[in-house]
């Protein structure tokens, strides 16, 4: 089975891209199931209830979130409904919804897990004895976990640290794309960041402009979401189901 998993999804821009190039690709036989981080899908910041919807509707088989999981209040009934929208499993035990979740499909079940680091960003539990305990928990032998991260040592950690117990560790958060994509010595597959879904055309998924001025003045700015040059990042893995062992790993820039 062929998987697509695309990086932190940005703006309107990251969302129209999203569907017309994963449509593509279906229609080239070159994916059957795709999987995304919408991190950032509402004007850069997390999901409402409807963008989720319509992310299922445009052909997303499950969705991951970060730290941007709580910007809208709405969304908190939906992840407790949801299955396949997941937020990291290491934030507190007490927070809504889930950090795993399980898709049938005709080939075999395929676990996907949320996990996010703890290098620069908000305390968080540890993500390396998270990750032990659901690997635990699930009779799935294809596991894939999304580690949003800030820091490449982190993320290269905890990928060599799974290697060989998990199908992939692909990293988001960062939005910018990686070139460090591999197989592990033991089988897993791995790279540090799966970019961003949105637009090239910015820092980081905003206008240019005001980033530069808040850089250089310390002034406080309006940073509004770029809709220029948008592309879809991502990874391609070539999957056994069966045996949960990742054939190839395929890094990919696509525009519509």
């Amino acid at each position: 089975m062929k998987i697509l998993f695309t990086g932190d999804m940005v703006g309107s821009a990251g969302r129209q891209v999203f569907q017309r190039v994963t449509n593509r690709l279906r229609d080239e036989g070159r994916i059957d199931l795709v999987i995304a981080n919408a991190e950032n899908a509402a004007g850069g910041r997390g999901p409402s209830p409807e963008i989720v919807e319509a992310l299922f509707a445009a052909g997303a088989a499950a969705l991951t979130l970060g730290d941007h999981a709580w910007d809208d209040k709405n969304l908190t009934s939906l992840l407790e409904t949801e299955p396949r929208l997941i937020r990291p499993a290491n934030f507190p035990p007490a927070a809504a919804g889930r950090g795993m979740t399980t898709i049938e499909t005709d080939e075999g079940p395929i676990c996907i897990i949320s996990l996010i680091g703890r290098v620069f960003l908000d305390p968080a539990d540890c993500p390396f004895r998270a990750a032990d305990r659901l690997i635990g928990m699930t009779k799935s032998k294809t596991i894939l976990i999304d580690f949003h991260a800030e820091a490449t040592s982190e993320k290269i950690a905890l990928g060599r640290y799974l290697d060989g117990r998990v199908t992939a560790v692909l990293g988001t958060h960062t939005h910018v794309q990686t070139s460090d994509e591999t197989i592990l010595p033991n089988g897993t597959a791995y790279i540090t960041d799966l970019g961003m879904t949105g637009p090239k055309d910015s820092v980081i998924g905003r206008e240019v402009e005001p980033v530069i001025q808040r850089f250089i003045t310390g002034m406080p700015q309006k940073f509004d979401t770029s809709n220029k040059d948008p592309a879809l990042e991502g990874v391609i893995l070539d999957i056994d189901i069966k045996t949960g062992k990742t054939r190839s790993i395929e890094r990919i820039r696509e525009r519509a």
